[in-house]
């Protein structure tokens, strides 16, 4: 579901860091060499070429583009350029920063089964869990918290349809019936991001640039982060949900180069 349109036939990572190399050492640099290369290659790619550059040049390309670049253009880059646990790490860290996150560390520091195996008789006694806990506004009781930071993916997913058999609302939709907190509406992005990512995204991404200015630092985290995910995805739901595109809303927030790489990462889209 990866939105990054790789070139074929595809340069070598040397002849990508020469052609970097160029676009840095001209009278101004070339941000559209940069554009074209890094944001048109894979994680694995871009690693590639990252060690190249330090090889052949003795310099760290991402110190490279932080000094070449700017403003927001850069941080979309440099994040870009990250390895994608490298990045996660850092965005983490700045997220368990913030005040009022306890949920957060609960939903990294315990251990989330992997398989997809999925228990049907386990996926109806934990939604009825759930569902009590919800109507009782008991989002931090504890089976509620264990269900929902240790199931893996495909057994939420199933524990969350015998939910909606149950209650008539989906999870996310009682928990806002039920509760307006701050926890609470944390509780149901976090539901989408385990559920149904791609809805998550699109609100995250929407909501970024909705109203009088731009959350640019949101948006830049959206589209980075989920490019090489389910990008195609986000902006299948974002069309369903707002009637319009990404690539319409990203043109009409965003401009100059830092238009351009959001553009490029999120791929091509009939408008």
């Amino acid at each position: 579901m990866s939105t990054i349109d790789v070139p074929n036939p595809l340069p070598s990572p040397k002849e990508d860091a020469q052609e970097l190399k160029k676009a840095f050492d001209g009278l101004g640099t070339n941000e559209k060499v940069a554009i074209k290369i890094l944001g048109r290659r894979t994680a694995e790619q871009r690693a590639e070429i990252r060690r190249t550059y330090a090889v052949l040049y003795k310099k760290s390309l991402l110190d490279r583009l932080q000094s070449e670049l700017s403003g927001d253009f850069r941080k979309a880059m440099i994040l870009w350029m990250m390895d994608p646990a490298e990045r996660d790490a850092k965005l983490v860290h700045e997220a368990l920063k913030k005040k009022g996150e306890k949920f957060l560390v609960r939903l990294v520091s315990s251990y989330r089964y992997t398989d997809d195996y999925v228990m049907s008789e386990l996926a109806i006694f934990e939604a009825s869990l759930l569902i009590n806990a919800v109507k009782k506004r008991e989002l931090h009781d504890e089976d509620f918290l264990r269900i929902i930071t240790t199931r893996n993916k495909s057994q939420l997913k199933a524990t969350f349809l015998h939910y909606k058999r149950l209650s008539g609302k989906s999870i996310d939709e009682d928990i806002d019936h039920h509760s307006s907190s701050q926890f609470a509406n944390m509780m149901i992005r976090a539901i989408w991001c385990l559920a149904s990512p791609e809805k998550h995204f699109a609100e995250v991404i929407r909501y970024s640039i909705e109203g009088l200015g731009t959350d640019e630092d949101t948006l830049t985290r959206a589209i980075v982060c989920r490019a090489e995910i389910d990008m195609k995805r986000i902006k299948e739901e974002y069309k369903a949900t707002f009637k319009t595109t990404v690539t319409c809303d990203v043109i009409g927030d965003t401009s100059g180069d830092y238009k351009e790489i959001l553009l490029t990462l999120v791929g091509s889209e009939e408008t």
